[in-house]
């Protein structure tokens, strides 16, 4: 049986965190400040050593590598966007809209991996597209129910039909297509990746369903749910703004369940929801600001799951 929830995370540490102009082009969430270049360095560096002692305090294994100075890649801290693992041993690689991001994708960090798991293929198909300037941007593209092997997946400039094909045919998952909006400067403009607006747990989906305005599509992707007897979290778009809707269930050492998020996204939820949430594990959060400000990515983003399987000594 597949499982939904990983056990081991994989992390990078920043030396050189920005705000990436390149990604700014169709990701709403970036906002500028007044910070400098080598302030907003620190701040973030800070925020990442927080947050992983929070994780390590809560017995959650977590496989943590440093950025590299030399390529510069501003958004390394948010490594689920290149690399998906998998329970099989297969590691997929992904096409990224950004030039700059494509350097984040590391064999050193892939054949690390390999010390402690075992990795039976490396698949670089979906990299061809970049070429034609398509692309699937990993686990911020696609919500993966890992269980039932459906993958959930908002059209954008990184998310791309073409690819999603691709993608099912490199797979057994079955993607489920939509379109999903945010309110930016007046205009209805489509959300850059899908780990924004719905996280899925074991028993549990969180999810704007308001960023749906096709009310067919959204009654498709709320059925599916249903049909998957998960428990259906809703959060406002407002909500979505404050990134609650880029979280992620995990288990430490001792099989216990936790709801990772940032403060910004605890701190956003109300009584009733932090009942539903706290059903299904323990709310871990810690203050991602800086962050999330000038990097447009929240908690989720900074994880990459490690669902390959472990080797036996």
């Amino acid at each position: 049986m597949p499982d939904q929830i990983t056990r081991q995370l994989m992390m990078i540490r920043p030396v050189a965190f920005s705000k990436n102009k390149e990604t700014a082009i169709n990701n709403y969430f970036q906002v500028d400040t007044e910070l400098k270049a080598e302030e907003v360095q620190t701040k973030a560096l800070q925020e990442f050593d927080d947050f992983v002692q929070k994780l390590h305090q809560a017995s959650i294994e977590v496989y943590i590598f440093e950025d590299s100075e030399d390529p510069l890649t501003p958004d390394s801290i948010f490594p689920n966007n290149w690399i998906s693992f998998h329970q099989n041993g297969s590691v997929i690689l992904f096409p990224m809209f950004s030039k700059s991001r494509r350097l984040e994708r590391r064999w050193d960090l892939i054949n690390a991996l390999r010390d402690d798991f075992v990795i039976t293929e490396v698949f670089e198909d979906l990299l061809s597209f970049e070429s034609q300037q398509k692309f699937l941007e990993g686990t911020g593209s696609l919500v993966l129910d890992r269980v039932n092997n459906i993958a959930y997946a908002c059209y954008s400039d990184r998310t791309e039909d073409e690819v999603i094909i691709a993608f099912e045919k490199l797979t057994a998952y079955t993607v489920i297509r939509f379109k999903a909006f945010q309110n930016s400067d007046g205009q209805r403009l489509p959300i850059y990746h899908t780990n924004v607006m719905m996280s899925i747990g074991d028993h549990f989906v969180l999810i704007c369903a308001d960023a749906i305005d096709n009310l067919f599509e959204r009654d498709r992707v709320l059925e599916s749910f249903r049909n998957q007897s998960k428990e259906i979290i809703l959060i406002s778009e407002d909500q979505l703004n404050n990134y609650v809707g880029n979280i992620l269930q995990v288990k430490n050492k001792n099989n216990d369940c936790f709801l990772v998020m940032s403060t910004r996204a605890f701190e956003s939820l109300n009584a009733y929801q932090k009942g539903q949430i706290e059903k299904y594990g323990t709310i871990l959060h810690s203050n991602l600001t800086t962050i999330e400000m000038h990097g447009g990515g929240s908690a989720r983003c900074m994880m990459a799951e490690i669902f390959l399987p472990i080797k036996k000594i």
